[in-house]
């Protein structure tokens, strides 16, 4: 029986250092590869001299947009089209994961990220138009994510999208990362504004009222850690595998959720916010106290965790439904809208499931591959904003690091090593 640390250690973390490192090399060894926009180049001598003054591009016709996403460990290209009526088709989704390359150290290292987004970009995005059978030329615009998320990694996107908007004379759409998912159910379900949406990922977990393109209303979020940091962290301080979530929930489906009572963090306050920093102490000290563990004993502390969480999200979701009820009772069939990569936990979608249908909402949770990073959510954004006539972005916009979604939300009390939560 294999006996588990009850405190994430670090024995033999040098020697997988030394080891990624040698496969880094490998993996980053850069071929010659003439990039999209450097084949473009001699075609495109005005395009590169100053991009053309773009017409307004009427939603009176289908229009089609290439996406970027670059924001954190994922690197992704899709090809999207918009119908006049609002129906989407993916024509091409394409993602490749950097999980290998950052699991030896337990965590995205942030240079390794960008470099690999460096080394793979420009085949996606020809794999990506090849596969939506179109040419750049025939697109209507150029999307790519800007914020929030790594800048390592956001630069090379955004600088891509840039270089390809140029030389080809097609707008730019920056993008926030956080805009892409909660406009994804508008995507997969033809969904009608206003809805409420739970966004859940490793940096965010928030609560946010969608009123339109463009028009988000944060009405919840967590005073301390985000939902993914604190499954990713539980499963280090257990000795469990990266990614932590998959791992987390995995073992909880063996384990008796009882055994270790866990508290539900801000219970009955009147605020939609979230705290899970305490319960990730709680599930320290339980830990602590039952060491050495086995394999019986993390499976427990797992599914004692992820049931704490579960409690936790139907309590605080519960006043958002209310709430959204007493200000939209014309809405007869309101929705919620689950996104971010913890919406893949199965766990998480069933409680949210009951809880939607109990306050008389549907849930929608899009499919798990469009809950995590992808750029099919990206270009549809710039769809979106495009159909209703916003306007491009000028070619010298700048990522942003931290990009709310509600520019206007006041900060959150509580706070961490990097300042109060935005």
């Amino acid at each position: 029986m294999r006996r588990h640390k009850p405190i994430a250690h670090f024995l033999g973390l040098r020697q997988r250092q030394r080891t990624a490192s040698r496969s880094d090399a490998v993996r980053f060894h850069l071929h010659e590869v003439p990039s999209i926009a450097t084949r473009l180049r001699p075609n495109a001598p005005e395009a590169l001299a100053q991009p053309r003054e773009l017409e307004q591009i009427v939603s009176d016709r289908e229009t089609t947009i290439l996406g970027i996403e670059t924001s954190c460990d994922e690197t992704a290209a899709a090809v999207v089209a918009r119908s006049p009526k609002g129906q989407g088709t993916i024509r091409a989704d394409i993602v490749y994961s950097q999980l290998d390359l950052h699991a030896a150290y337990g965590g995205v290292v942030p240079e390794i990220a960008a470099r690999s987004h460096v080394s793979v970009l420009d085949r996606l995005v020809k794999k990506a138009l090849v596969e939506a059978d179109i040419e750049l030329s025939a697109l209507d615009g150029i999307a790519a994510t800007a914020g929030p998320g790594l800048v390592g990694g956001l630069m090379v996107g955004l600088m891509t999208g840039k270089a390809l908007a140029l030389v080809t004379g097609k707008p730019l759409y920056a993008i926030n990362h956080l805009e892409g998912h909660a406009l994804t159910a508008r995507l997969t379900d033809g969904l009608n504004f206003p809805y409420l949406l739970l966004l859940v990922s490793g940096g965010h977990t928030q609560i946010v009222l969608v009123r339109g393109v463009g028009d988000y209303r944060r009405w919840g979020t967590t005073i301390d850690d985000a939902l993914g940091e604190a499954f990713d962290k539980t499963a280090k301080l257990l000795d469990l595998p990266y990614p932590g979530g998959p791992a987390v929930e995995r073992a909880a489906t063996s384990g008796d959720p009882g055994r270790f009572p866990l508290p539900v963090p801000l219970k009955g306050t009147a605020e939609p916010n979230f705290s899970f920093s305490g319960l990730k102490t709680a599930v320290r000290q339980a830990a602590e106290a039952a060491a050495p563990l086995s394999d019986q004993d993390v499976s427990d502390l797992c599914a004692a965790f992820q049931r704490a969480v579960c409690r936790s999200l139907a309590d605080r979701m519960q006043i958002a439904l209310r709430r959204f009820r007493s200000q939209y009772p014309e809405c007869t069939q309101p929705a919620l809208v689950i996104a971010g990569g913890v919406a893949a936990n199965t766990a998480l979608r069933t409680t949210l499931d009951a809880c939607a249908s109990g306050a008389g909402f549907r849930l929608v949770a899009p499919p798990i591959a469009l809950c995590t990073d992808n750029a099919a959510m990206i270009a549809w954004a710039a769809a979106e904003r495009l159909a209703i006539g916003l306007p491009a972005d000028s070619l010298d916009i700048a990522p942003r690091a931290r990009w709310p979604l509600d520019e206007n939300a006041a900060v959150a009390l509580g706070h961490g090593k990097r300042g109060a939560k935005v």
